[in-house]
């Protein structure tokens, strides 16, 4: 039986290459002009101005808080269907991640329920671009200025992804995405940090690297950390970023096919999204009875993999609170295959077994 995993990376002679060619040099390791290089092809893609490249994507988002001058108290406002480090990372500065509900038509925050969490503590809002989608971003922007608020934009799976012709990380004050393993390019793990403001820049840069004046230089203004990246993984980087147009192009054709085929099949609902402007990160289906699909799948050979739970249910906060939009998707969400190495046929097999599954329970087979 043919294995279709979920997600893969997808490394080839390139990498190997780019990695034999980099070692036979005078390779240090740590981060130097590999990471500069990498950290320019970020830039350039997206139309930023700056970009600092950083361990992972938790800690990006981390360093931008930092970095927003956050303290111990603040609260945060992070939307509740998310993987959990969008939250986790107020709580590693000491301050208090708010949950607020989504919208339907986006999976993203609901900017009517954020307003409902207001408080005179907050002092920042997490735009989550929830699987490579988003809303009016402009109007997330505009209510974070007459809030006094600081915008992160959480685009971790959003590389590839606009706003009109603005990619995603350009609108809040700072961008943060990610590169682990799942996303579009990987380095294994690694993150990076966007910005137009050279001043929200230099600071990031500083802090990334333990507060020093500058690199090699054992004076230090304020507390900062090690949050550096290696040339290493930056020599992946590079050559991830030189297929990124082409892994584009097929996703998008990977994601028109699924549409095409999973719109025939009553049970399944569709997220409406704009594949001009949106590069999807998973194939996202909400369905009745995603666990059992999940079982039947998986005697086919098909990969997949449950959304998020909801954040305040999670052990880790236990909260008792109530955000019925995120409840709900969440419950019948399902990522499906979603590699960009797919092939049609793979994608057609897929599609299949979901149909196949929903007939014979119809059937009562």
């Amino acid at each position: 039986m043919k294995k279709i995993p979920q997600m893969e990376p997808w490394f080839d002679e390139k990498e190997r290459t780019a990695m034999a060619e980099y070692l036979k040099g005078d390779a240090w390791l740590t981060e130097f002009k590999k990471t500069e290089e990498f950290a320019g092809m970020i830039a350039g893609f997206t139309g930023a101005k700056h970009c600092i490249i950083v361990n992972n994507g938790t800690i990006s988002l981390t360093l931008a808080l930092l970095t927003a001058g956050l303290q111990p108290g603040d609260e945060v406002i992070v939307p509740d269907l998310t993987m959990i480090a969008s939250a986790n990372c107020a709580k590693m500065i000491g301050a208090k991640p708010v949950f607020a509900d989504i919208e339907k038509k986006t999976l993203c925050l609901d900017l009517e329920k954020a307003e409902e969490k207001l408080t005179p503590k907050t002092r920042a809002l997490i735009y989550v671009s929830y699987n490579g989608r988003c809303g009016d971003i402009n109007a997330v922007k505009n209510f974070c200025g007459k809030n006094n608020l600081f915008f992160l934009e959480d685009a971790a799976q959003s590389l590839g992804s606009c706003y009109g012709k603005t990619h995603l990380g350009r609108i809040g004050d700072i961008g943060s995405f990610s590169f682990s393993v799942p996303k579009v390019i990987t380095t294994g793990q690694g993150g990076a940090l966007i910005t137009d403001n050279d001043k929200t820049a230099e600071t990031l840069k500083r802090i990334k690297d333990f507060g020093r004046t500058r690199g090699g230089i054992d004076l230090h203004d304020f507390i900062g950390y090690n949050s550096k990246f290696t040339d290493l993984q930056a020599v992946i980087g590079i050559e991830q970023m030189k297929k990124l147009p082409s892994r584009i192009k097929r996703k998008k054709e990977i994601c028109r096919l699924y549409i095409k085929l999973l719109s025939q099949i009553p049970e399944v609902e569709l997220i409406p999204t704009n594949l001009d402007e949106t590069l999807l990160w998973f194939i996202d289906i909400y369905v009745p009875d995603p666990d059992k699909l999940q079982v039947f799948l998986k005697e086919k050979g098909i990969g997949t993999r449950r959304d998020y739970p909801p954040i305040h249910s999670q052990k880790a906060y236990n909260l008792n609170e109530h955000y019925p939009v995120t409840e709900d998707y969440s419950s019948r969400g399902l990522w499906i295959p979603s590699s960009s190495k797919l092939t049609d046929d793979d994608i057609k097999y897929v599609c299949g077994c979901i149909s196949e599954f929903y007939k014979n329970n119809k059937s009562g087979s």
